[in-house]
C-alpha cells in the first residue's frame, strides 16, 4: 500500500475519533445550556488571544533552540530557523496523524541541513522524554498542591481504573506476554547475528547506534543548564497561554494560576490522545474547569476558544515554514560563497 494511502487512511481514521468523541460530548447538551455557550463565545474577549498566540510562537522557538543544543554534542549546529520551520511543519503534520510528525520534523531538518535522520530521531526521543517527565512532574505538583480539589477526580480517573485493571489481570496472559517477547528479542538478535553483513542488518545496526547517540547526547552536552532554563521556558509559557486565556471569558477571569496548572495538566493528556487534541481536549478541559466551580457552557466554550487558537496557530506557522524553507535555504546557499 502506497505511504501516502497509509497516511490518508490514519488522518481519516483518527479524524473519525474526534468527530465521534465531539458527539459523545455535545450530544447531551441541552438546548438552554447551547444558548449559554453562544452567549459565550459572542461576549469572549478575542483580543487577548494575541498575546496567548505571541507566547505560543516563544514557546515553539524554545523548543528550537533547546533541541538545537541536543544536536551539538554530535557534532551538528543547523541554523536555528531551519530548526524552527522544522518544528512547526513537525506539529502540523501531527494534526493530521499522530506522532507523523516526530518524524517529518526530522527528515526536513536532515533534508535541509544535513544532520543524518538517524540521530536526529534519537535526539527528538531525548527530548520527548524529557517532556513526559516534566509532565509527570506537573501532574504531581498540581495533584499535591490541590488535593482538596484535584484528589478524588485523579483517583477516580486514574488511579482506580489502573487498580482495576491490574486486580484483573490473568497473571498466567502476564507471563506469556514477556516469554513472547523475549523470544521475539533472541529472534531478532540471532537474525543481526546470523545475517551481519547483509545490507539490511547493516542499515538496522547503524540506525540503533544513531538513535542511541541521540538519545546519550543529552548527558554530553556543554550548557545542561541552559537545556534546563529552556525548558523551563516552555512549560512557563503553556502555562501562560491558559492563564492569559481566562480572561478572555468573565466567568473565568477569576481563576488563578493554580486552576491554569490543572487545566494545562488535564488538557495535555487531550493533545496526546487525538491529533492535535481535538475531540479530547476540549471535554477534558471543561471537566477540569467544573472542579473549580465553573459550569458546562463556559468550560465548553473556553475549552473550544483555546483549542482554536492552538491549532489556528500551528495551521498558520506550518505553512509560512514549508513555505519558507526553500526560500530560506536558496538565499542561505547564494549567501556562502560571500561569506567565505
Amino acid at each position: 500500500m502506497p505511504k501516502m494511502l497509509k497516511n490518508v487512511i490514519k488522518f481519516i481514521c483518527f479524524f473519525g475519533i474526534g468527530v465521534l468523541l465531539i458527539w459523545l460530548f455535545t450530544k447531551d447538551i441541552t438546548t438552554e445550556q447551547w444558548t449559554q455557550i453562544n452567549d459565550a463565545f459572542r461576549k469572549a474577549n478575542y483580543w487577548l488571544l494575541i498575546p496567548t498566540m505571541t507566547i505560543g510562537i516563544a514557546s515553539h522557538w524554545f523548543r528550537a533552540i533547546r533541541w538545537k543544543l541536543l544536536m551539538k554534542p554530535l557534532g551538528h549546529q543547523p541554523t536555528t530557523l531551519n530548526t524552527f520551520f522544522a518544528v512547526m511543519v513537525g506539529y502540523l503534520a501531527n494534526l493530521a496523524v499522530p506522532r507523523l510528525g516526530e518524524v517529518t520534523r526530522c527528515g526536513i531538518l536532515a533534508q535541509y541541513e544535513k544532520v543524518p535522520a538517524d540521530k536526529l530521531v534519537g535526539t527528538m526521543i531525548a527530548e520527548r522524554a524529557v517532556d513526559m517527565v516534566c509532565l509527570l512532574l506537573l501532574m504531581a505538583l498540581t495533584v499535591l498542591t490541590q488535593l482538596d480539589v484535584l484528589g478524588t477526580y485523579v483517583n477516580e480517573s486514574i488511579f482506580v481504573p489502573i487498580s482495576n485493571k491490574v486486580a484483573h489481570a490473568n497473571g498466567m496472559q502476564l507471563l506469556i506476554g514477556i516469554a513472547i517477547l523475549a523470544v521475539v528479542l533472541l529472534i531478532l538478535g540471532w537474525l543481526l547475528k546470523k545475517f551481519a553483513r547483509s545490507k539490511v542488518a547493516i542499515t538496522i545496526k547503524n540506525l540503533a547506534r544513531g538513535i542511541m547517540e541521540g538519545i546519550l547526547s543529552i548527558g554530553k552536552m556543554e550548557k545542561k543548564g541552559w537545556f534546563l532554563v529552556h525548558t523551563v521556558l516552555i512549560w512557563s509559557c503553556y502555562l501562560s497561554q491558559v492563564y492569559i486565556g481566562f480572561f478572555c471569558l468573565t466567568e473565568t477571569s477569576h481563576l488563578g494560576i493554580s486552576a491554569a496548572l490543572a487545566v494545562l495538566m488535564i488538557g495535555s493528556v487531550g493533545m496526546i490522545v487525538t491529533p492535535g487534541g481535538i475531540g479530547a481536549y476540549q471535554p477534558l478541559v471543561q471537566k477540569s474547569l467544573q472542579l473549580y466551580g465553573i459550569p458546562l457552557a463556559i468550560g465548553f466554550a473556553f475549552g473550544w476558544i483555546i483549542w482554536v487558537a492552538q491549532t489556528v496557530l500551528v495551521i498558520l506557522l506550518g505553512f509560512i515554514s514549508l513555505i519558507a524553507l526553500p526560500i530560506y535555504n536558496k538565499k542561505k546557499t547564494e549567501a556562502l560563497p560571500a561569506t567565505r
